[in-house]
């Protein structure tokens, strides 16, 4: 019995492994299941040159902040120093995609502007000017640079009267509430 029931045995386990092979190979094929590969977009390199408006030397540590763009939407930033050439590269942006871009430098103006990355290559070169003086209305300022034409052009329509008066409300009555 036992001389019969060996090569029986000899053929179940050649079935086997055949048809383990065959499962193992089945395995291998990804076109009918899993998850497809999507390669990501191209990138563009945009390399960002900051240098003094004054006298076009370089700017060194300045703060470089990227900010892509979704419409009018912010979806993070990435922010970059200035090395001491004044100089800062950035390759993940794709191509197509709107970028905002910030500098803020010790002792400069703030610069921001929006960038369409249209090519591989991008090289920007901004130049930063020192802050300006601030406003003050106690201050005499030049009324010539100031132009306040209060007329109508020629050919311009007249507006409208407006149909409602403002109204005033006496001082010693409150105002009414909704």
């Amino acid at each position: 019995m036992r001389r019969s029931l060996f090569p029986l045995i000899v053929v179940v386990a050649g079935f086997g492994l055949v048809a383990s092979s065959l499962v193992a190979s089945g395995q291998d094929d990804t076109s009918k299941r899993g998850r497809k590969y999507k390669s990501p977009p191209p990138t563009a390199r945009i390399e960002v040159t900051i240098l003094k408006d004054i006298n076009g030397k370089p700017i060194e540590n300045a703060a470089v902040v990227f900010h892509p763009m979704e419409g009018e939407k912010d979806k993070g930033n990435m922010e970059l120093k200035t090395n001491e050439d004044g100089k800062t590269i950035i390759d993940v942006l794709p191509i197509g995609d709107v970028v905002r871009l910030q500098v803020i430098a010790r002792g400069f103006q703030t610069y921001g502007e929006d960038y369409k990355i249209d090519k591989a290559d991008l090289a920007i070169e901004i130049r930063m000017k020192r802050p300006g003086e601030q406003y003050s209305i106690y201050k005499g300022h030049d009324t010539a640079a100031k132009s306040t034409d209060a007329t109508p052009a020629k050919d311009a329509a007249p507006a409208a009267p407006s149909n409602a008066a403002p109204q005033a409300t006496p001082p010693d009555s409150k105002p009414q509430s909704n």
